[in-house]
């Protein structure tokens, strides 16, 4: 796999990175990606933007492998100095390049993960960032749907983690995840939106009137906590499902996650 002449696309973040920071994003790409992977002749995985230290691409690299074990991972960084570094963990099945979102790779990748990357960006970059992602992507085929970008937000230590999920035609679904544990109420996510819609959270937007509901059905499934934080969010997923497209069911709901149709939550205008 070789490296394009390119001039790399895309400015310096500021690499903040921690072991088993993406758990969350990687555990449901598995589930929700894993076959598409697993039918690929030869799947190629890119995390762009990884950091200052290579931890999530190795980490990736683990988790796509329990569900197809041909994966490769390629991590990109626009920071050289970054690329250097990580040097050391490449193995079998994981490189490093210095590149950007114009992703530096000689084939179309079966997935994408930018995560924390867009972060720093300006609302108004986002749709042309996602539009150049998209067209790198493994096209749509027979029985396949394609590629996937999935770009999203987490805390420090990924507790608290909302992401789009994007094909070769544009966004697809939103996923919310956290660590119930740690949760006092839904909203409490909305300071991880993804660029696209964290500066949508106002009165008149879908993803304002998303959480407004999801906060009020968390408050009605409070009997639930009786039973655990676990038993209270299904609950209350369940009853936001009857208002809102929810796309994901019962095993996901477990985990910590509800997944919403693009659609509904989609900035207006």
């Amino acid at each position: 796999m070789t490296s394009r002449a390119t001039r790399p696309v895309g400015t310096v973040t500021r690499g903040t990175t921690n072991p088993n920071r993406l758990r969350r994003m990687d555990r449901w790409i598995a589930a929700t990606h894993g076959a598409e992977l697993r039918r690929a002749a030869d799947p190629v995985a890119v995390d762009i933007g990884y950091g200052a230290a290579p931890w999530t691409a190795v980490e990736l690299l683990q988790r796509l492998r329990t569900v197809a074990p041909r994966a490769r991972v390629v991590g990109v960084e626009i920071e050289p100095a970054r690329v250097a570094a990580a040097g050391p963990y490449e193995r079998d099945g994981l490189v490093f390049r210095h590149g950007g979102f114009e992703i530096p790779i000689d084939r179309r990748p079966h997935l994408v993960r930018a995560a924390n990357v867009l972060r720093q960006y300006d609302e108004g970059e986002v749709a042309a960032v996602w539009a150049r992602l998209c067209a790198r992507l493994a096209p749509a085929s027979g029985a396949s749907r394609g590629g996937l970008l999935v770009e999203g937000t987490c805390d420090e230590i990924g507790r608290r983690h909302v992401w789009v999920a994007l094909g070769p035609e544009g966004p697809r679904t939103v996923t919310f995840a956290t660590r119930l544990g740690a949760l006092e109420r839904p909203s409490d996510l909305a300071e991880r939106l993804p660029k696209a819609l964290i500066h949508r959270n106002i009165p008149g937007e879908p993803v304002h009137a998303f959480l407004r509901d999801f906060d009020r059905a968390w408050a009605a499934a409070a009997p639930y906590a009786s039973y655990g934080a676990r038993q209270r969010w299904i609950r209350a997923v369940r009853d936001l499902a009857d208002d809102w497209p929810v796309t994901d069911g019962p095993a996901r709901w477990r985990q910590g996650e509800v997944t919403v149709a693009w659609e509904a939550l989609a900035p207006r205008g």
